[in-house]
């Protein structure tokens, strides 16, 4: 039997994460449209998503972006919407014993709801090696930022991707991504949960609390499910 070389398993996660990989071109397009209609410059543009890598808090920044720019309020924003990253890094942490510890901080950097998704699933069937998480990761962000790049500088051409539907890709990888994690009703009492949470809080209250308050209310579902039925529920 052939020993996996470090190419390999690079390729091996490159190509598991394809999907997802292209999926978020659209996604980096339509962001880079909207940082031009703002103002941002393609350097400024460019280096948001390389600094910050984080779509849903980009956004975010763009809806709030004013001249001078609310920094206090672009902060507590980006905030409240990665305040998530917290958890992925909590469920990740513990399966990156194959990771120099150096390693492990770095590709905390990296990470990216998509990027966790699939590396939680190879870790189910495998160990989680820093090759095949820079498979995924890598390709990934390089995706994100070339996308964005195009956006800036193209996004007279492109016009509104919106007008093509292209803004639905967001919503699409969400639903791969949480259909992927599936266990019955115990997924599903949860998501309702969150779903809820989110939508009325949403409503009420003004700003991206919505997303901690979806958050938390997930883990809330979760802790009382444990609780009660500590065995997982039946489909």
């Amino acid at each position: 039997m052939m020993r996996q070389t470090w190419f390999d398993d690079f390729r091996g996660g490159a190509l598991a994460t394809l999907p997802l990989t292209i999926a978020v071109a659209p996604i980096g397009m339509i962001f880079g449209v909207g940082a031009a209609a703002k103002g941002l410059s393609v350097a400024e543009a460019g280096l948001m998503s390389a600094l910050v890598f984080a779509g849903g808090s980009q956004f975010v920044a763009l809806d709030l972006w004013r001249q001078p720019a609310p920094w206090l309020a672009l902060g507590l924003a980006a905030l409240l919407v990665n305040i998530r990253h917290v958890l992925l890094s909590m469920s990740l942490g513990g399966k990156l014993q194959a990771f120099p510890v150096w390693l492990r901080y770095l590709a905390m950097l990296m990470l990216a709801d998509e990027v966790w998704a699939m590396a939680e699933k190879r870790a189910m069937a495998a160990t989680l090696t820093p090759a095949w998480y820079a498979g995924i990761a890598v390709p990934f962000y390089l995706t994100w930022l070339l996308s964005t790049f195009v956006g800036v500088l193209a996004g007279s051409a492109i016009g509104d991707p919106r007008a093509l539907g292209l803004d639905f890709a967001f919503t699409a990888v969400f639903i791969a991504l949480v259909t992927g994690f599936w266990k019955g009703r115990e997924t599903g009492l949860i998501l309702a949960a969150s779903g809820l949470a989110a939508i009325l809080v949403h409503r009420l209250v003004p700003g991206a609390w919505y997303i901690a308050a979806g958050a938390a209310a997930g883990i809330a579902a979760a802790a009382v499910q444990e609780f009660l039925w500590p065995e997982e529920l039946p489909a």
